[in-house]
């Protein structure tokens, strides 16, 4: 469900990129890597030491940059996307997860 969930994303922007062009509005998708919130100790109910060392597990297995990702990190891809200086920026998937997603 969950990636099929993240292909709709892609295709929604592929698909609204050219649907919307005529009335100048972009459209990209951004896709967050591994980014713990304080949401994952409710949704898990990890012990802050279990939680801890899965966040480890995660970001030396499987991150290049071998850290996870912030939400503040995230927000200022996003930040990015809706300024000015992202103006021929259209159709594109952003991801912000350490290159996660290239490895």
């Amino acid at each position: 469900m969950y990636g099929a969930t993240k292909a709709a994303v892609r295709s929604f922007a592929r698909i609204w990129t050219l649907d919307l062009k005529d009335r100048q509005i972009r459209v990209n998708a951004v896709s967050p890597g591994f980014t713990p919130t304080p949401a994952y100790d409710l949704l898990w109910g990890l012990s802050k030491e279990q939680l801890k060392e899965f966040v480890a597990s995660q970001a030396n297995n499987n991150i290049p940059l071998e850290r996870p990702g912030t939400p503040d990190e995230v927000a200022k891809a996003v930040v990015f996307l809706a300024s000015d200086d992202s103006s021929f920026v259209n159709g594109i998937e952003l991801f912000v997860d350490g290159g996660m997603a290239q490895i």
